[in-house]
């Protein structure tokens, strides 16, 4: 049996009669951007998140962005973010012309570590960016205190948080704002790329909304220097499609988790879930020092597996001119040497899930001999 990675033609065989209606009903309207999908999406995508406002963008990448650019954000500024994070976050802030400024993740969650956060602080800061790794919420309460504190801004990376709570509520409610990504992967993906921002703050969705659409709300009047960035209709019909569809693909996300946590307890490093926290299960993240050799052996067997993220931002050509390009930064560094993603998906099935376990254990065992 082969195990795919992520079976991204699932949702669609699932959801097929209902997706194709809804684009033929795109194609046959002649309406293809700003139209009555992508309204649809953002209004329902906004009560969903218990958000009073919701923008959508080109992208998750433009959703960071732009909501920082919307924040104020610009050169000279600083925006803390975590070290351990797809580097979309940190190249969202370097777009701004801010300089980003890397945090360490806690060790058991990989969400940004508050405890750390005031060491990074300067008075250049302008915000403070956590992200949501793997499905499993930041530490908010502890991170929004800080910001409180040092009067700086707080955007929630939440490109791989479809759903997940904080102490109860939804990601995407309370605080200043959260950018969402639909790259196809995502928990809750489009068929292309696609972002939204979400946030309770009126003028926060209007300066996102301008930046978004050339920095105008009214035709052929440009108020600021924006730039095109929108989602469009096909793809907010097909997101409209699936949203309400979200809940119980979570939820097999999360009972796949819950047997790889009781069934491969003691055989790795398994992920922990904090107290407060109900995560989504974008990724199952373990951790081991073999794990090229567990890699192979699980390749062999059919099972297809993914490290998230190899090289860290601080360690990518792209930032080899960066403070922190020689930076000691131990705990992002352990991750990008140990950490390998599992397979996780709403469409794995239960056989697939087994042995993905069982190829798992049959390497450890054997490593151990």
């Amino acid at each position: 049996m082969t195990v795919p990675f992520l079976d991204l033609t699932g949702g669609y065989n699932e959801l097929r009669t209902e997706i194709d209606a809804a684009v033929a009903g795109v194609l046959q309207s002649g309406r293809y951007l700003s139209g009555p999908q992508v309204e649809g999406f953002e209004n329902e995508f906004a009560a969903f998140c218990g958000a009073e406002h919701c923008v959508t963008v080109g992208s998750g990448h433009a959703a960071l962005e732009l909501a920082l650019r919307a924040m104020g954000v610009g050169p000279g500024d600083e925006v803390v973010v975590p070290s351990h994070t797809f580097i979309a976050t940190w190249m969202a802030v370097s777009a701004t012309g801010a300089l980003p400024v890397p945090v360490e993740p806690d060790a058991s969650t990989a969400t940004m570590d508050p405890a750390r956060i005031d060491a990074a602080l300067t008075a250049r800061t302008a915000a403070i960016v956590p992200v949501h790794l793997y499905g499993h919420p930041a530490d908010l309460d502890a991170i929004d205190a800080i910001a409180q504190r040092r009067g700086v801004a707080v955007l929630e990376d939440a490109a791989q948080a479809h759903g997940a709570r904080y102490r109860g509520r939804r990601i995407g409610s309370g605080g200043n704002a959260a950018a969402f990504s639909f790259y196809p992967g995502k928990n809750l993906g489009a068929f292309g790329d696609g972002g939204a921002v979400v946030t309770d703050d009126p003028q926060l969705a209007r300066r996102v909304r301008l930046l978004s659409n050339y920095g105008s709300a009214v035709k052929y009047r440009h108020d600021v220097r924006g730039t095109n960035s929108r989602l469009d209709e096909v793809r907010a019909a097909v997101l409209r499609v699936k949203l309400p569809h979200l809940e119980s693909w979570n939820a097999r996300r999360g009972r796949i988790a819950a047997r790889y946590l009781r069934e491969l307890d003691g055989a790795l490093a398994l992920p922990a879930v904090a107290g407060w926290a109900d995560p989504v299960w974008h990724l199952f993240v373990v951790r081991t020092q073999l794990r090229e050799r567990l890699r192979q052996v699980l390749s062999d067997r059919g099972v297809d597996t993914q490290i998230h993220y190899p090289v860290p931002p601080h360690r990518s050509a792209a930032y080899a001119d960066h403070p922190a390009a020689s930076a000691h930064l131990p705990v992002a560094d352990g991750f990008a040497c140990e950490a390998l993603s599992l397979p996780i998906g709403p469409h794995l099935t239960d056989d697939n899930v087994t042995v993905v376990v069982e190829a798992v254990t049959d390497a450890v065992t054997a490593s151990c001999r």
